[in-house]
């Protein structure tokens, strides 16, 4: 199992009401469709987030986790199906392309791509219209900038650079911040709304001290969303 997955995984129950950048990402992604998709597939659909902000008819809905305590968190309907798979398998794409969608959605999913080129390759095979939104490396900026660490996620730049190469598509770079009523009720938003992947970059220590220093009352996130 994968760090990723494990943090997805164990914080999955409280999830729902800690996700709120995830939930204004996905809301953005739905508010700013225009052809009301009835056929979608959802890559990292989590707990539901994204499903429940659809508000209209949708006769089948797939959505895709690799974290199965998500999925026991996802609304459930005759219309939908769940599918444990990772996007990093290449195997999962040759089995999605079993159907067709109306256009595949992913919302805070696919900055934890361990081949984004090689995701985006598979996506492309699809031939789906697509609403995407990935983090980059813009968030957590004066985290990364105090603690002296290098970002884990990629540049807005490269990610644009790599979708190119296979879509043709409409790009919005999203700057937005988060304010806390403390610095360390800031660090237990990082560590259970899933934002941080899991991926832990300081040690006890290190940690301790950036707490006692860091220097804003919030947090900073960078999304891309991609559009075609």
């Amino acid at each position: 199992m994968s760090n990723a997955c494990h943090e997805f995984s164990k914080y999955a129950a409280e999830y729902g009401s800690r996700n709120v950048i995830q939930r204004i990402v996905a809301d953005k992604l739905i508010t700013s469709t225009l052809d009301k998709p009835r056929h979608i597939l959802d890559l990292g659909c989590g707990s539901g987030t994204l499903h429940s902000l659809i508000d209209w008819e949708v006769d089948r809905f797939v959505g895709v986790d690799f974290s199965a305590s998500m999925l026991e968190h996802h609304p459930s309907s005759p219309s939908v199906e769940l599918v444990l798979g990772n996007f990093n398998d290449s195997s999962l794409f040759e089995r999605l392309k079993e159907e067709r969608y109306d256009r595949i959605y992913s919302a805070s999913a696919l900055q934890w791509a361990d081949d984004l080129d090689d995701v985006f390759k598979s996506l492309s095979s699809l031939n789906t219209p697509m609403s995407l939104a990935i983090f980059t490396a813009g968030t957590f900026k004066t985290l990364h900038e105090s603690a002296g660490v290098t970002p884990l996620l990629r540049s807005s730049d490269e990610v644009m650079t790599i979708a190119e190469k296979y879509v043709d598509a409409q790009f919005e770079v999203l700057h937005t911040t988060l304010e806390f009523d403390s610095v360390r009720e800031m660090f237990r938003y990082i560590k259970r709304s899933g934002v941080s992947g899991g991926r832990r970059v300081l040690d006890f220590t290190q940690t301790k001290r950036l707490m006692e220093t860091y220097p804003l009352n919030y947090l900073e996130f960078e999304v891309v969303f991609i559009t075609t």
